[in-house]
C-alpha cells in the first residue's frame, strides 16, 4: 500500500483486515461484500488509495476492468443470474471512503434498490462457500 492514509478500503485490499478474497493481482483485490445484495456480490478494490473514478491511474483502471470481466464470467457460471449490475458510488455516496466497484448478480423481479432493510442473512452466512464457489471458475 502506498497510501499515507489508512482507510478500511486500503486495509481490505491489502489484506490487513479480514475479507473473503476471491481474486487479486498486484493492483487490485476482489472480495465478497459483507452486506450482499445477492450471494456472489463482489467488490473490486485497488490496493493503492483512490477515492473516486477520475483519480485512478490507467494501469489500475485497466486492472479493475479486466477483473470485472473475469469475475462476471465466474458469477454467471456459479449462480446463473439473469444479469449482473456493475456500479460504483462516488463522492458522498462512497460509503467506504475508497474507490470500489460492485459486481452484483441479479435475478428477474428484483428491484434495483430496496428502501427497507434487505433480508440477506442467507447470503451473509454463505460468504466462505461463495468465495470457494467463485474461485472454481477463475
Amino acid at each position: 500500500m502506498t497510501s499515507k492514509q489508512a482507510c478500511l478500503g486500503c486495509n481490505l485490499a491489502n489484506k490487513t483486515e479480514p475479507a473473503h478474497v476471491v481474486y487479486e493481482n498486484e493492483f487490485i483485490t476482489c472480495i465478497l461484500d459483507i452486506e450482499p445484495f445477492n450471494e456472489g456480490h463482489l467488490l473490486i478494490l485497488p490496493k493503492n488509495h483512490f477515492m473516486d473514478l477520475e483519480e485512478l491511474d490507467e494501469t489500475t483502471a485497466n486492472a479493475i476492468m479486466v477483473a470485472s470481466m473475469k469475475l462476471s464470467k465466474a458469477i454467471k457460471q456459479s449462480y446463473a443470474p439473469e444479469g449482473i449490475t456493475i456500479c460504483q458510488n462516488g463522492g458522498q455516496f462512497n460509503d467506504l471512503g475508497h474507490y470500489h466497484m460492485h459486481l452484483i448478480p441479479r435475478f428477474q423481479g428484483q428491484p434495483f434498490y430496496y428502501e427497507e432493510a434487505l433480508d440477506n442473512g442467507k447470503a451473509k452466512s454463505r460468504l466462505a462457500e461463495s468465495s470457494l464457489q467463485l474461485r472454481k471458475y477463475l
